[in-house]
């Protein structure tokens, strides 16, 4: 039987409007907006998602093999649109779902912004996935920190602790509201995606230091990944130097 599991990841900015509602001010003045969030992390109902990343991988014969991996964005679709797709595609799939810091962050935000956007997201719900101690939506950065904050460390400096390609260099979280407002989209979404591999990689590692994966199953789980990754570099070669007339399906990592 085939198991299926989605690593994801969010990339947002400040929701500005939401922001003028809840405090009452002007809806044209994002400035005072601004200065009514301040230099702290906004509250989770204050963030507009602007990419959603997601790897697609099935498990067989002892193996996972990738099948999807990229971050559509709103410079394609609308907010609600890509709550919508990602929703119905775990209400199809009904997959693990795999996180870093999910249930801290992405997955609340995730609700929240449905509800924003009056949108139906029933797979949302398809499982447990807000069940902190369910498997149902393994959030790593939780589950490896055994749930207690001083167990915990940040994404990259885990990833590099265990010799794996950690974040992409040039870009944070910090960075992606300038990014978008420079329209500069497609890097956003090939920092998300980035995330995203780096996630299914730990997530590999603990797979097999839990004993779900042989060595032998690790090692072809994480051939498949960079294959798959080598396959959508070579397809952004092939249409940066032969593009297509109407295409627009843009792969991972792919200039705009």
């Amino acid at each position: 039987m085939s198991t299926h599991v989605v690593v994801f990841d969010l990339e947002t900015v400040p929701d500005l409007a939401a922001v003028a509602r809840v405090h009452d001010l002007d809806p044209g003045d994002a400035d005072a907006a601004r200065d009514k969030l301040g230099p702290a992390f906004p509250k989770l109902i204050f963030h507009s998602i602007v990419a959603i990343g997601a790897l697609i991988a099935v498990r067989e014969d002892g193996a996972y093999r990738v099948q999807a991996l990229g971050a559509p964005h709103v410079g394609e679709r609308s907010e609600g649109r890509l709550i919508e797709d990602f929703a119905g595609k775990l209400d199809r799939l009904r997959p693990q779902l795999v996180s870093f810091n999910g249930h801290g962050f992405d997955l609340p935000v995730l609700r929240y912004r449905a509800m924003i956007n009056g949108i139906a997201a029933a797979g949302l719900t398809c499982r447990p996935y807000f069940r902190r101690y369910d498997e149902a939506a393994l959030d790593l950065c939780d589950h490896l920190g055994n749930y207690d904050a001083r167990g915990k460390i940040g994404l990259d400096a885990l990833c590099r602790a265990l010799d794996l390609p950690g974040k992409q260099i040039g870009v944070d979280g910090a960075s992606v509201a300038g990014f978008v407002a420079a329209g500069r989209l497609a890097e956003v979404a090939a920092y998300c995606v980035s995330d995203v591999c780096a996630t299914f990689r730990l997530f590999l590692a603990y797979e097999l230091m839990r004993g779900a994966l042989d060595p032998d199953g690790h090692a072809r789980s994480s051939a498949s990944l960079e294959r798959f990754i080598a396959a959508s570099t070579a397809e952004c070669r092939d249409r940066t130097t032969n593009p297509v007339s109407g295409s627009k399906s843009v792969p991972i990592g792919c200039p705009a």
